[in-house]
Protein backbone atom coordinates (compact mmCIF):
# COMPACT_ATOMS: atom_id res chain seq x y z
CA UNK A 1 0.00 0.00 0.00
CA UNK A 2 1.46 3.32 -0.63
CA UNK A 3 0.49 5.00 2.68
CA UNK A 4 2.97 1.84 3.79
CA UNK A 5 5.58 2.40 1.90
CA UNK A 6 5.57 6.28 2.42
CA UNK A 7 5.66 5.59 6.02
CA UNK A 8 8.79 3.34 5.90
CA UNK A 9 10.62 5.52 3.92
CA UNK A 10 9.88 8.25 6.23
CA UNK A 11 11.05 6.35 9.08
CA UNK A 12 14.04 4.98 7.05
CA UNK A 13 15.68 8.81 6.35
CA UNK A 14 14.76 9.92 9.98
CA UNK A 15 17.36 7.37 11.28
CA UNK A 16 19.66 8.32 8.64
CA UNK A 17 21.36 10.54 11.18
CA UNK A 18 21.63 8.19 14.02
CA UNK A 19 23.18 5.46 11.88
CA UNK A 20 25.49 7.89 10.15
CA UNK A 21 26.87 8.97 13.47
CA UNK A 22 27.79 5.39 14.87
CA UNK A 23 28.97 4.25 11.48
CA UNK A 24 31.33 7.30 11.40
CA UNK A 25 32.61 6.66 15.18
CA UNK A 26 30.99 9.58 16.41
CA UNK A 27 29.48 7.16 19.08
CA UNK A 28 31.38 4.52 21.31
CA UNK A 29 28.77 1.72 21.11
CA UNK A 30 30.74 -0.89 23.00
CA UNK A 31 32.50 1.01 25.44
CA UNK A 32 32.54 0.45 29.18
CA UNK A 33 31.01 2.76 31.09
CA UNK A 34 32.99 2.31 34.22
CA UNK A 35 36.10 3.49 32.28
CA UNK A 36 34.51 5.92 30.31
CA UNK A 37 35.71 9.86 31.29
CA UNK A 38 34.06 11.86 33.57
CA UNK A 39 36.92 14.57 33.49
CA UNK A 40 36.05 18.17 33.56
CA UNK A 41 36.25 19.60 30.11
CA UNK A 42 37.15 23.23 30.95
CA UNK A 43 34.47 24.66 29.82
CA UNK A 44 33.20 26.25 33.15
CA UNK A 45 35.05 29.31 34.86
CA UNK A 46 36.21 28.40 38.17
CA UNK A 47 33.54 29.30 40.93
CA UNK A 48 36.57 30.16 43.43
CA UNK A 49 37.58 32.85 40.69
CA UNK A 50 34.59 34.58 39.88
CA UNK A 51 31.76 36.21 42.22
CA UNK A 52 29.02 36.83 39.56
CA UNK A 53 26.16 34.42 39.55
CA UNK A 54 25.89 32.19 36.81
CA UNK A 55 23.53 29.79 35.11
CA UNK A 56 24.57 26.87 32.28
CA UNK A 57 22.92 24.18 30.30
CA UNK A 58 25.18 21.50 29.11
CA UNK A 59 24.19 18.73 27.00
CA UNK A 60 26.36 15.69 26.06
CA UNK A 61 26.00 12.38 24.21
CA UNK A 62 24.12 9.53 26.32
CA UNK A 63 26.37 6.53 26.79
CA UNK A 64 26.94 3.57 24.43
CA UNK A 65 24.15 3.24 21.41
CA UNK A 66 21.94 5.60 22.80
CA UNK A 67 24.17 8.07 21.73
CA UNK A 68 23.69 7.63 18.51
CA UNK A 69 19.93 9.37 19.01
CA UNK A 70 19.85 11.25 22.15
CA UNK A 71 21.92 13.46 24.83
CA UNK A 72 21.63 13.87 27.86
CA UNK A 73 20.77 17.66 29.32
CA UNK A 74 21.73 19.20 32.92
CA UNK A 75 22.04 22.47 34.38
CA UNK A 76 24.25 24.20 36.51
CA UNK A 77 23.95 27.13 38.89
CA UNK A 78 26.47 28.90 40.85
CA UNK A 79 24.71 32.03 43.44
CA UNK A 80 26.72 34.86 43.42
CA UNK A 81 29.86 34.67 46.19
CA UNK A 82 29.02 30.76 45.94
CA UNK A 83 32.34 28.67 45.43
CA UNK A 84 30.74 25.62 44.19
CA UNK A 85 28.01 24.90 41.38
CA UNK A 86 24.74 22.83 42.04
CA UNK A 87 23.97 20.88 39.44
CA UNK A 88 21.03 19.50 38.79
CA UNK A 89 19.93 16.60 36.62
CA UNK A 90 17.19 13.88 36.66
CA UNK A 91 19.14 10.32 36.38
CA UNK A 92 17.19 7.08 35.77
CA UNK A 93 19.20 5.20 37.90
CA UNK A 94 18.01 6.88 40.71
CA UNK A 95 15.02 5.86 41.90
CA UNK A 96 14.81 5.65 46.18
CA UNK A 97 12.08 8.81 46.71
CA UNK A 98 13.19 11.00 43.55
CA UNK A 99 15.32 10.98 39.92
CA UNK A 100 16.19 14.66 40.57
CA UNK A 101 20.02 14.53 41.67
CA UNK A 102 21.63 17.57 42.87
CA UNK A 103 25.30 17.89 43.60
CA UNK A 104 27.62 20.50 44.89
CA UNK A 105 30.60 20.37 42.20
CA UNK A 106 33.62 22.65 41.47
CA UNK A 107 33.23 21.33 37.60
CA UNK A 108 29.39 21.09 36.34
CA UNK A 109 31.08 20.36 33.01
CA UNK A 110 32.38 16.94 33.62
CA UNK A 111 32.42 14.26 30.40
CA UNK A 112 29.23 12.39 30.25
CA UNK A 113 30.77 8.91 30.68
CA UNK A 114 33.15 9.51 28.10
CA UNK A 115 30.89 12.66 25.76
CA UNK A 116 32.08 15.69 26.13
CA UNK A 117 29.90 18.15 27.04
CA UNK A 118 28.15 20.75 24.88
CA UNK A 119 27.30 24.35 26.74
CA UNK A 120 24.22 25.68 25.06
CA UNK A 121 23.41 28.47 27.31
CA UNK A 122 24.95 30.66 30.08
CA UNK A 123 24.33 33.66 32.09
CA UNK A 124 26.28 35.87 34.34
CA UNK A 125 25.51 38.46 36.81
CA UNK A 126 22.01 39.99 37.48
CA UNK A 127 20.39 38.16 35.04
CA UNK A 128 21.63 34.97 36.11
CA UNK A 129 20.84 35.76 40.24
CA UNK A 130 17.21 36.51 38.21
CA UNK A 131 17.14 32.63 36.37
CA UNK A 132 18.51 31.27 39.23
CA UNK A 133 15.55 32.19 41.39
CA UNK A 134 13.13 30.96 38.88
CA UNK A 135 14.56 27.75 38.02
CA UNK A 136 14.56 27.32 41.89
CA UNK A 137 11.06 27.84 41.78
CA UNK A 138 10.85 25.28 38.93
CA UNK A 139 12.58 22.20 40.29
CA UNK A 140 10.01 22.29 43.07
CA UNK A 141 7.16 22.34 41.02
CA UNK A 142 8.25 19.43 38.65
CA UNK A 143 5.31 17.03 37.87
CA UNK A 144 7.12 14.24 37.26
CA UNK A 145 10.47 13.24 39.82
CA UNK A 146 9.31 9.77 40.71
CA UNK A 147 8.65 8.81 37.20
CA UNK A 148 11.35 7.93 34.46
CA UNK A 149 11.02 6.73 30.75
CA UNK A 150 14.13 6.48 28.14
CA UNK A 151 11.84 7.33 25.66
CA UNK A 152 9.48 9.35 25.23
CA UNK A 153 9.68 11.04 28.84
CA UNK A 154 9.68 12.32 30.83
CA UNK A 155 13.37 11.54 31.10
CA UNK A 156 16.51 14.19 31.72
CA UNK A 157 15.24 16.28 28.91
CA UNK A 158 11.84 16.38 29.77
CA UNK A 159 13.42 17.82 33.23
CA UNK A 160 15.61 20.61 31.62
CA UNK A 161 12.87 21.61 29.05
CA UNK A 162 10.28 22.00 32.34
CA UNK A 163 12.40 23.64 33.81
CA UNK A 164 13.58 26.80 30.69
CA UNK A 165 9.67 26.50 30.32
CA UNK A 166 9.24 27.96 33.53
CA UNK A 167 11.87 29.88 33.91
CA UNK A 168 11.23 33.30 32.15
CA UNK A 169 14.39 34.61 32.11
CA UNK A 170 16.13 31.37 30.58
CA UNK A 171 15.68 30.74 26.67
CA UNK A 172 17.51 27.44 26.24
CA UNK A 173 17.84 25.99 22.40
CA UNK A 174 17.66 22.41 23.26
CA UNK A 175 18.81 20.64 20.19
CA UNK A 176 16.47 18.28 18.51
CA UNK A 177 18.24 15.51 19.98
CA UNK A 178 17.02 15.72 23.55
CA UNK A 179 14.86 13.04 23.21
CA UNK A 180 11.89 13.61 25.83
CA UNK A 181 11.76 17.48 25.74
CA UNK A 182 8.70 17.49 23.69
CA UNK A 183 6.76 15.01 26.52
CA UNK A 184 4.09 17.52 27.92
CA UNK A 185 2.26 15.00 30.48
CA UNK A 186 -0.26 12.24 29.57
CA UNK A 187 -3.02 14.81 29.42
CA UNK A 188 -1.51 17.81 28.11
CA UNK A 189 -1.04 18.72 24.23
CA UNK A 190 -0.64 22.31 23.63
CA UNK A 191 2.41 24.33 25.47
CA UNK A 192 5.07 26.85 25.31
CA UNK A 193 7.81 25.74 22.82
CA UNK A 194 10.83 24.00 25.43
CA UNK A 195 13.31 26.81 24.63
CA UNK A 196 10.59 29.26 26.41
CA UNK A 197 9.67 30.82 23.66
CA UNK A 198 6.96 29.84 20.80
CA UNK A 199 4.28 27.22 21.09
CA UNK A 200 4.12 23.39 20.86
CA UNK A 201 2.28 20.91 20.24
CA UNK A 202 2.62 17.19 21.23
CA UNK A 203 0.67 14.17 21.59
CA UNK A 204 2.95 11.96 24.71
CA UNK A 205 6.14 13.17 23.15
CA UNK A 206 5.88 11.09 20.21
CA UNK A 207 4.10 13.33 17.50
CA UNK A 208 4.32 16.97 17.02
CA UNK A 209 5.53 20.03 16.12
CA UNK A 210 7.07 23.31 17.29
CA UNK A 211 7.10 26.88 15.89
CA UNK A 212 9.48 29.12 17.69
CA UNK A 213 11.50 32.01 16.80
CA UNK A 214 14.27 30.28 19.00
CA UNK A 215 13.46 26.33 17.07
CA UNK A 216 11.91 27.88 13.98
CA UNK A 217 9.92 25.09 12.44
CA UNK A 218 10.59 21.49 14.79
CA UNK A 219 8.52 18.31 13.45
CA UNK A 220 8.30 14.95 16.19
CA UNK A 221 7.66 12.00 15.10
CA UNK A 222 8.08 8.90 17.40
CA UNK A 223 10.85 11.28 19.28
CA UNK A 224 12.88 11.22 16.37
CA UNK A 225 12.53 15.75 15.80
CA UNK A 226 13.45 17.65 11.91
CA UNK A 227 13.17 20.95 11.37
CA UNK A 228 14.29 24.16 9.74
CA UNK A 229 15.28 27.45 11.76
CA UNK A 230 15.28 30.35 8.97
CA UNK A 231 16.35 32.78 11.73
CA UNK A 232 19.66 31.13 12.50
CA UNK A 233 19.97 29.28 8.91
CA UNK A 234 20.38 25.57 10.43
CA UNK A 235 18.94 22.71 9.96
CA UNK A 236 17.38 20.47 12.80
CA UNK A 237 18.64 16.57 12.47
CA UNK A 238 17.72 13.59 14.41
CA UNK A 239 20.42 12.09 15.42
CA UNK A 240 23.12 14.82 14.00
CA UNK A 241 21.85 17.92 15.90
CA UNK A 242 21.66 21.67 15.02
CA UNK A 243 23.64 21.94 11.35
CA UNK A 244 24.13 25.66 10.26
CA UNK A 245 24.12 25.75 6.59
CA UNK A 246 23.62 29.32 5.81
CA UNK A 247 24.23 32.76 6.95
CA UNK A 248 20.88 34.15 6.69
CA UNK A 249 20.55 37.99 5.70
CA UNK A 250 19.05 40.30 8.38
Amino acid sequence: MLWARRFAVTIILLLTGPLSMAAIGMIDIFGDWRAASREPAGIAPDPRNIREAIVQVYAARTFSWRGAFAVHTWIALKPKNAETYETTEILGWVSDESYIVTNNVVNPDRYWFGSKPTLIKELIGEKAEIAISEIQRAIDIYPWPHSYRSWPGPNSNTFTAWIVRHSPSLTVDLPPTAIGKDYLGSNRFISKAPSGAGAQFSLWGIFGIILSSVEGVELNFFGLSVGLNPFSGTLRLPGIGNKKFWQPSI
